[in-house]
Protein backbone atom coordinates (compact mmCIF):
# COMPACT_ATOMS: atom_id res chain seq x y z
CA UNK A 1 0.00 0.00 0.00
CA UNK A 2 2.85 2.34 0.83
CA UNK A 3 4.53 1.60 -2.52
CA UNK A 4 1.27 2.48 -4.27
CA UNK A 5 1.26 5.88 -2.48
CA UNK A 6 -1.79 4.93 -0.39
CA UNK A 7 -2.06 6.92 2.82
CA UNK A 8 -2.17 4.74 5.94
CA UNK A 9 -5.49 4.55 7.81
CA UNK A 10 -5.71 6.54 11.04
CA UNK A 11 -6.97 3.48 12.94
CA UNK A 12 -6.84 -0.25 12.16
CA UNK A 13 -9.09 -1.77 14.86
CA UNK A 14 -9.17 -5.48 15.72
CA UNK A 15 -12.45 -7.22 16.49
CA UNK A 16 -10.95 -9.05 19.47
CA UNK A 17 -10.15 -5.70 21.14
CA UNK A 18 -13.75 -4.47 20.84
CA UNK A 19 -15.90 -7.16 22.47
CA UNK A 20 -17.40 -4.72 25.03
CA UNK A 21 -18.58 -2.37 22.23
CA UNK A 22 -19.98 -5.30 20.21
CA UNK A 23 -21.86 -6.70 23.21
CA UNK A 24 -23.21 -3.24 24.08
CA UNK A 25 -24.56 -2.76 20.55
CA UNK A 26 -26.27 -6.16 20.59
CA UNK A 27 -27.86 -5.21 23.95
CA UNK A 28 -29.19 -1.97 22.39
CA UNK A 29 -30.71 -3.89 19.46
CA UNK A 30 -32.36 -6.34 21.87
CA UNK A 31 -33.63 -3.50 24.09
CA UNK A 32 -35.17 -1.84 21.00
CA UNK A 33 -37.07 -5.05 20.19
CA UNK A 34 -35.23 -5.82 16.95
CA UNK A 35 -33.54 -9.07 17.97
CA UNK A 36 -34.26 -12.30 19.86
CA UNK A 37 -32.25 -15.00 21.65
CA UNK A 38 -32.31 -18.77 21.18
CA UNK A 39 -30.04 -21.13 23.15
CA UNK A 40 -27.16 -18.66 23.45
CA UNK A 41 -27.53 -17.32 19.89
CA UNK A 42 -28.82 -13.81 19.17
CA UNK A 43 -30.58 -13.14 15.84
CA UNK A 44 -31.59 -9.88 14.21
CA UNK A 45 -35.26 -9.84 13.25
CA UNK A 46 -35.55 -8.39 9.73
CA UNK A 47 -39.33 -8.17 10.12
CA UNK A 48 -38.76 -5.48 12.76
CA UNK A 49 -36.86 -3.30 10.27
CA UNK A 50 -39.22 -2.20 7.43
CA UNK A 51 -36.40 -0.52 5.47
CA UNK A 52 -34.46 -3.79 5.10
CA UNK A 53 -33.18 -3.99 1.52
CA UNK A 54 -32.98 -0.25 0.87
CA UNK A 55 -29.30 -0.33 -0.17
CA UNK A 56 -29.43 -3.32 -2.51
CA UNK A 57 -33.02 -2.77 -3.68
CA UNK A 58 -33.84 -6.36 -2.76
CA UNK A 59 -37.18 -7.27 -1.17
CA UNK A 60 -37.49 -9.82 1.61
CA UNK A 61 -39.45 -12.17 -0.62
CA UNK A 62 -36.49 -12.13 -3.05
CA UNK A 63 -34.17 -13.58 -0.41
CA UNK A 64 -34.89 -17.23 -0.93
CA UNK A 65 -33.09 -18.78 1.98
CA UNK A 66 -31.75 -22.29 1.63
CA UNK A 67 -30.40 -22.01 -1.92
CA UNK A 68 -26.77 -22.10 -0.80
CA UNK A 69 -26.96 -22.98 2.92
CA UNK A 70 -29.28 -25.09 5.00
CA UNK A 71 -32.23 -23.16 6.47
CA UNK A 72 -31.98 -22.69 10.23
CA UNK A 73 -35.43 -23.77 11.41
CA UNK A 74 -34.96 -21.95 14.72
CA UNK A 75 -35.11 -18.54 13.01
CA UNK A 76 -38.38 -16.60 12.99
CA UNK A 77 -37.62 -15.55 9.41
CA UNK A 78 -35.12 -17.36 7.13
CA UNK A 79 -33.53 -13.95 6.38
CA UNK A 80 -32.75 -13.24 10.06
CA UNK A 81 -29.00 -13.10 10.68
CA UNK A 82 -26.76 -13.82 13.67
CA UNK A 83 -25.56 -11.03 15.95
CA UNK A 84 -23.99 -13.47 18.45
CA UNK A 85 -23.20 -17.16 18.01
CA UNK A 86 -23.02 -19.60 20.91
CA UNK A 87 -19.60 -21.22 21.24
CA UNK A 88 -19.01 -24.55 19.53
CA UNK A 89 -16.42 -27.00 20.75
CA UNK A 90 -12.87 -25.99 19.81
CA UNK A 91 -13.82 -22.44 18.71
CA UNK A 92 -12.46 -19.24 20.29
CA UNK A 93 -15.10 -17.61 22.52
CA UNK A 94 -15.80 -14.63 24.77
CA UNK A 95 -18.18 -14.33 27.71
CA UNK A 96 -21.45 -12.45 27.13
CA UNK A 97 -24.88 -12.01 28.78
CA UNK A 98 -26.09 -14.83 26.44
CA UNK A 99 -23.31 -17.21 27.37
CA UNK A 100 -19.87 -17.92 25.84
CA UNK A 101 -19.67 -17.27 22.12
CA UNK A 102 -18.42 -14.96 19.40
CA UNK A 103 -19.90 -12.09 17.35
CA UNK A 104 -21.59 -12.53 13.99
CA UNK A 105 -19.79 -11.27 10.90
CA UNK A 106 -21.84 -8.10 10.39
CA UNK A 107 -22.05 -6.69 13.93
CA UNK A 108 -18.27 -6.33 14.22
CA UNK A 109 -18.18 -3.61 11.54
CA UNK A 110 -21.13 -1.62 12.90
CA UNK A 111 -19.72 -1.62 16.45
CA UNK A 112 -16.19 -0.59 15.45
CA UNK A 113 -17.26 2.12 12.99
CA UNK A 114 -19.61 3.56 15.65
CA UNK A 115 -16.77 3.47 18.21
CA UNK A 116 -14.43 5.57 16.05
CA UNK A 117 -16.69 7.56 13.73
CA UNK A 118 -19.99 7.78 15.59
CA UNK A 119 -23.33 6.50 14.34
CA UNK A 120 -23.38 8.93 11.40
CA UNK A 121 -20.40 9.28 9.11
CA UNK A 122 -19.58 10.21 5.52
CA UNK A 123 -18.19 7.26 3.55
CA UNK A 124 -18.43 3.48 3.86
CA UNK A 125 -16.49 1.36 1.37
CA UNK A 126 -16.14 -2.20 0.18
CA UNK A 127 -16.37 -4.49 -2.81
CA UNK A 128 -19.58 -4.72 -4.83
CA UNK A 129 -20.09 -8.25 -3.48
CA UNK A 130 -20.64 -6.77 0.00
CA UNK A 131 -23.77 -4.76 -0.91
CA UNK A 132 -25.87 -7.75 0.07
CA UNK A 133 -25.97 -9.17 2.64
CA UNK A 134 -23.09 -7.58 4.56
CA UNK A 135 -23.76 -3.86 4.10
CA UNK A 136 -27.52 -4.36 4.07
CA UNK A 137 -27.25 -6.07 7.46
CA UNK A 138 -24.91 -3.36 8.77
CA UNK A 139 -27.50 -0.70 7.97
CA UNK A 140 -30.27 -2.70 9.64
CA UNK A 141 -28.41 -3.40 12.88
CA UNK A 142 -26.85 0.09 13.16
CA UNK A 143 -30.25 1.77 12.68
CA UNK A 144 -31.85 -0.68 15.11
CA UNK A 145 -29.24 0.25 17.73
CA UNK A 146 -29.53 4.00 17.02
CA UNK A 147 -32.34 5.49 14.91
CA UNK A 148 -30.13 8.44 13.85
CA UNK A 149 -27.52 6.12 12.30
CA UNK A 150 -26.62 7.03 8.69
CA UNK A 151 -23.90 6.83 6.05
CA UNK A 152 -23.81 9.63 3.46
CA UNK A 153 -22.03 7.72 0.66
CA UNK A 154 -21.64 4.01 -0.06
CA UNK A 155 -18.54 3.29 -2.16
CA UNK A 156 -18.50 -0.14 -3.84
CA UNK A 157 -15.62 -1.11 -6.12
CA UNK A 158 -15.86 -3.43 -9.12
CA UNK A 159 -14.06 -6.75 -9.51
CA UNK A 160 -10.69 -7.36 -11.15
CA UNK A 161 -10.71 -9.60 -14.22
CA UNK A 162 -7.69 -11.18 -15.91
CA UNK A 163 -7.85 -10.99 -19.70
CA UNK A 164 -11.63 -10.52 -19.27
CA UNK A 165 -12.02 -13.53 -16.94
CA UNK A 166 -12.82 -12.99 -13.23
CA UNK A 167 -9.75 -13.26 -11.00
CA UNK A 168 -10.10 -16.13 -8.54
CA UNK A 169 -7.94 -18.70 -6.79
CA UNK A 170 -10.11 -21.54 -8.15
CA UNK A 171 -9.33 -20.53 -11.75
CA UNK A 172 -5.63 -20.28 -10.99
CA UNK A 173 -5.41 -16.72 -12.37
CA UNK A 174 -4.98 -15.09 -8.97
CA UNK A 175 -1.90 -13.06 -8.03
CA UNK A 176 -0.97 -10.34 -5.56
CA UNK A 177 0.12 -6.72 -5.78
CA UNK A 178 3.56 -7.83 -4.57
CA UNK A 179 3.87 -10.09 -7.63
CA UNK A 180 2.82 -7.28 -9.99
CA UNK A 181 5.31 -4.74 -8.61
CA UNK A 182 8.13 -7.23 -9.07
CA UNK A 183 7.94 -6.32 -12.77
CA UNK A 184 6.06 -3.01 -12.92
CA UNK A 185 6.55 0.31 -11.13
CA UNK A 186 3.98 0.68 -8.31
CA UNK A 187 2.86 4.07 -9.67
CA UNK A 188 2.30 2.52 -13.11
CA UNK A 189 -0.01 0.03 -11.37
CA UNK A 190 -1.74 2.92 -9.57
CA UNK A 191 -2.21 4.78 -12.88
CA UNK A 192 -3.65 1.61 -14.45
CA UNK A 193 -6.11 1.16 -11.57
CA UNK A 194 -7.21 4.80 -11.78
CA UNK A 195 -7.77 4.47 -15.51
CA UNK A 196 -11.07 2.69 -14.82
CA UNK A 197 -13.83 4.15 -12.64
CA UNK A 198 -13.68 2.40 -9.28
CA UNK A 199 -17.27 1.11 -9.50
CA UNK A 200 -16.60 -0.62 -12.85
CA UNK A 201 -14.92 -4.00 -13.33
CA UNK A 202 -11.27 -3.61 -14.31
CA UNK A 203 -9.50 -5.89 -16.78
CA UNK A 204 -5.89 -6.69 -15.90
CA UNK A 205 -3.58 -7.66 -18.74
CA UNK A 206 0.09 -7.28 -19.67
CA UNK A 207 -0.91 -4.78 -22.37
CA UNK A 208 -2.81 -2.64 -19.85
CA UNK A 209 0.20 -2.57 -17.49
CA UNK A 210 2.63 -1.87 -20.32
CA UNK A 211 0.39 0.97 -21.55
CA UNK A 212 0.21 2.46 -18.05
CA UNK A 213 4.01 2.21 -17.70
CA UNK A 214 4.47 3.89 -21.07
CA UNK A 215 2.02 6.66 -20.15
CA UNK A 216 3.53 7.43 -16.76
CA UNK A 217 7.03 7.48 -18.27
CA UNK A 218 5.82 10.07 -20.77
CA UNK A 219 4.26 12.18 -17.99
CA UNK A 220 7.37 12.10 -15.80
CA UNK A 221 9.75 12.66 -18.74
CA UNK A 222 7.79 15.75 -19.81
CA UNK A 223 7.75 17.15 -16.27
CA UNK A 224 11.43 16.30 -15.76
CA UNK A 225 12.35 18.18 -18.96
CA UNK A 226 10.22 21.11 -17.79
CA UNK A 227 11.86 21.07 -14.35
CA UNK A 228 15.35 20.97 -15.90
CA UNK A 229 14.70 24.27 -17.69
CA UNK A 230 12.69 26.14 -15.04
CA UNK A 231 15.18 25.16 -12.28
CA UNK A 232 17.58 27.72 -13.72
CA UNK A 233 15.15 30.54 -12.87
CA UNK A 234 14.10 31.58 -9.39
CA UNK A 235 10.47 32.52 -8.84
CA UNK A 236 11.30 36.16 -8.20
CA UNK A 237 12.85 36.56 -11.66
CA UNK A 238 9.74 35.28 -13.47
CA UNK A 239 6.98 37.63 -14.54
CA UNK A 240 3.58 37.32 -12.87
CA UNK A 241 1.71 37.12 -16.16
CA UNK A 242 1.40 34.16 -18.55
CA UNK A 243 -0.04 34.11 -22.10
CA UNK A 244 -3.84 33.94 -22.28
CA UNK A 245 -3.78 30.56 -24.09
CA UNK A 246 -1.68 29.06 -21.27
CA UNK A 247 -3.99 30.50 -18.65
CA UNK A 248 -7.04 29.13 -20.51
CA UNK A 249 -5.43 25.68 -20.73
CA UNK A 250 -4.62 25.66 -17.00
CA UNK A 251 -8.09 26.85 -15.95
CA UNK A 252 -9.80 24.29 -18.19
CA UNK A 253 -7.62 21.47 -16.85
CA UNK A 254 -8.16 22.52 -13.24
CA UNK A 255 -11.94 22.83 -13.67
CA UNK A 256 -12.24 19.46 -15.46
CA UNK A 257 -10.26 17.73 -12.70
CA UNK A 258 -12.24 19.37 -9.89
CA UNK A 259 -15.60 18.60 -11.55
CA UNK A 260 -14.74 14.99 -12.39
CA UNK A 261 -13.25 14.17 -8.98
CA UNK A 262 -16.23 15.78 -7.24
CA UNK A 263 -18.54 13.57 -9.34
CA UNK A 264 -18.01 10.20 -7.61
CA UNK A 265 -14.21 10.24 -8.05
CA UNK A 266 -14.09 10.04 -11.85
CA UNK A 267 -10.32 9.60 -11.98
CA UNK A 268 -10.57 8.53 -15.62
CA UNK A 269 -11.74 12.01 -16.68
CA UNK A 270 -9.06 13.74 -14.59
CA UNK A 271 -6.33 11.61 -16.20
CA UNK A 272 -7.69 12.24 -19.70
CA UNK A 273 -7.81 15.99 -19.02
CA UNK A 274 -4.03 15.91 -18.45
CA UNK A 275 -3.38 15.28 -22.15
CA UNK A 276 -3.78 18.88 -23.32
CA UNK A 277 -1.51 20.59 -20.76
CA UNK A 278 1.12 17.85 -21.34
CA UNK A 279 0.95 18.45 -25.10
CA UNK A 280 1.31 22.20 -24.52
CA UNK A 281 4.33 21.54 -22.31
CA UNK A 282 5.96 19.39 -24.98
CA UNK A 283 5.31 22.03 -27.63
CA UNK A 284 7.00 24.66 -25.45
CA UNK A 285 9.89 22.29 -24.75
CA UNK A 286 10.60 20.87 -28.18
CA UNK A 287 8.93 22.66 -31.13
CA UNK A 288 10.43 25.62 -32.93
CA UNK A 289 7.25 27.64 -32.46
CA UNK A 290 7.02 26.76 -28.76
CA UNK A 291 10.62 27.73 -28.06
CA UNK A 292 9.95 31.19 -29.51
CA UNK A 293 6.77 31.80 -27.50
CA UNK A 294 6.67 34.94 -25.38
CA UNK A 295 6.87 34.23 -21.62
CA UNK A 296 7.83 30.64 -22.43
CA UNK A 297 9.56 30.00 -19.08
CA UNK A 298 6.58 31.41 -17.18
CA UNK A 299 4.25 29.11 -19.13
CA UNK A 300 6.47 26.10 -18.49
CA UNK A 301 6.61 26.85 -14.76
CA UNK A 302 2.84 27.39 -14.47
CA UNK A 303 1.91 24.27 -16.46
CA UNK A 304 4.45 22.09 -14.65
CA UNK A 305 3.23 23.27 -11.24
CA UNK A 306 -0.45 22.70 -12.12
CA UNK A 307 0.11 19.18 -13.46
CA UNK A 308 2.26 18.38 -10.42
CA UNK A 309 -0.53 19.55 -8.08
CA UNK A 310 -3.07 17.26 -9.78
CA UNK A 311 -0.63 14.34 -9.72
CA UNK A 312 -0.25 14.96 -5.99
CA UNK A 313 -4.04 14.87 -5.49
CA UNK A 314 -4.20 11.59 -7.45
CA UNK A 315 -1.32 10.11 -5.45
CA UNK A 316 0.82 9.88 -8.59
CA UNK A 317 3.50 12.45 -7.71
CA UNK A 318 6.90 10.78 -7.19
CA UNK A 319 9.54 12.15 -4.81
CA UNK A 320 11.71 12.88 -7.84
CA UNK A 321 10.89 12.75 -11.56
CA UNK A 322 14.46 11.73 -12.44
CA UNK A 323 14.48 8.93 -9.86
CA UNK A 324 11.06 7.68 -11.03
CA UNK A 325 12.29 7.65 -14.66
CA UNK A 326 15.33 5.60 -13.65
CA UNK A 327 13.11 3.17 -11.75
CA UNK A 328 10.75 2.82 -14.74
CA UNK A 329 13.76 2.15 -16.98
CA UNK A 330 15.11 -0.44 -14.53
CA UNK A 331 11.73 -2.20 -14.49
CA UNK A 332 11.69 -2.21 -18.31
CA UNK A 333 15.16 -3.79 -18.37
CA UNK A 334 14.01 -6.43 -15.89
CA UNK A 335 10.99 -7.31 -18.07
CA UNK A 336 13.27 -7.41 -21.13
CA UNK A 337 15.79 -9.60 -19.26
CA UNK A 338 18.58 -7.20 -20.26
CA UNK A 339 21.05 -4.95 -18.47
CA UNK A 340 21.73 -1.32 -19.37
CA UNK A 341 25.21 -2.33 -20.59
CA UNK A 342 23.73 -4.95 -22.91
CA UNK A 343 21.35 -2.36 -24.40
CA UNK A 344 24.22 0.09 -24.90
CA UNK A 345 26.23 -2.67 -26.64
CA UNK A 346 23.27 -3.25 -28.98
CA UNK A 347 23.11 0.49 -29.69
CA UNK A 348 26.83 0.50 -30.48
CA UNK A 349 26.42 -2.52 -32.78
CA UNK A 350 23.63 -0.69 -34.57
CA UNK A 351 25.72 2.48 -34.88
CA UNK A 352 28.52 0.47 -36.51
CA UNK A 353 26.04 -1.23 -38.86
CA UNK A 354 24.57 2.13 -39.91
CA UNK A 355 28.05 3.54 -40.44
CA UNK A 356 28.82 0.56 -42.67
CA UNK A 357 25.48 1.00 -44.46
CA UNK A 358 24.30 -2.40 -43.18
CA UNK A 359 20.77 -1.11 -42.84
CA UNK A 360 19.12 -4.52 -42.63
CA UNK A 361 21.27 -5.42 -39.61
CA UNK A 362 20.55 -1.99 -38.11
CA UNK A 363 16.79 -2.50 -38.51
CA UNK A 364 17.02 -6.02 -37.05
CA UNK A 365 18.69 -4.70 -33.89
CA UNK A 366 16.08 -1.97 -33.51
CA UNK A 367 13.24 -4.45 -34.00
CA UNK A 368 14.81 -7.00 -31.64
CA UNK A 369 14.94 -4.40 -28.84
CA UNK A 370 11.45 -3.08 -29.66
CA UNK A 371 10.19 -6.65 -29.30
CA UNK A 372 11.13 -6.67 -25.61
CA UNK A 373 9.98 -3.12 -24.86
CA UNK A 374 13.14 -1.07 -25.52
CA UNK A 375 12.59 1.78 -28.01
CA UNK A 376 15.64 3.44 -29.61
CA UNK A 377 15.49 7.19 -30.05
CA UNK A 378 17.79 8.78 -32.67
CA UNK A 379 18.75 12.45 -32.44
CA UNK A 380 21.62 14.67 -33.64
CA UNK A 381 23.26 14.06 -30.23
CA UNK A 382 23.20 10.27 -30.70
CA UNK A 383 20.95 7.31 -29.88
CA UNK A 384 19.30 6.78 -26.52
CA UNK A 385 16.63 4.33 -25.39
CA UNK A 386 13.41 4.51 -23.42
CA UNK A 387 10.89 1.94 -22.18
CA UNK A 388 8.04 1.23 -24.60
CA UNK A 389 5.17 -1.21 -25.08
CA UNK A 390 6.74 -4.41 -26.54
CA UNK A 391 6.16 -4.64 -30.28
CA UNK A 392 4.24 -7.98 -30.19
CA UNK A 393 1.70 -6.49 -27.77
CA UNK A 394 1.35 -3.40 -29.97
CA UNK A 395 0.81 -5.52 -33.04
CA UNK A 396 -1.72 -7.72 -31.26
CA UNK A 397 -3.76 -4.65 -30.42
CA UNK A 398 -3.07 -2.85 -33.73
CA UNK A 399 -1.30 -0.06 -31.86
CA UNK A 400 1.03 2.31 -33.64
CA UNK A 401 4.69 1.60 -32.74
CA UNK A 402 6.63 4.52 -31.19
CA UNK A 403 8.67 6.63 -33.60
CA UNK A 404 12.07 8.08 -32.87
Amino acid sequence: MSSLNCLPPSVEPRVSDHMPQIIDMIKQILDNGCAYTIDGDVYFSVDKFPDYGRLSGRKLEDNRAGERVAVNSRKKNPADFALWKAAKKGEPFWQSPWGPGRPGWHIECSAMSAAYLGYSFDIHGGGMDLVFPHHENEIAQSCAACHESSVSYWIHNGFVTIDSEKMSKSLGNFFTIRQVIELYHPLALRLFLMGTHYRSPINYSDLQLESASDRIFYIYQTLHDCESITANYDEASLKDSIPSETETCINKFHDECLTSMSDDLHTTVALAAMSEPLKNLNDLLHTRKGKKQELRIESLAALGKTIGNILNILGLLPDSYSEALKQLSDYALKRAKLTDNEVMQKIEERNVARKNKEYEKSDTIRKELAGVGIALMDSPEGTTWRPAIPLPLQEDQHLTPPTS
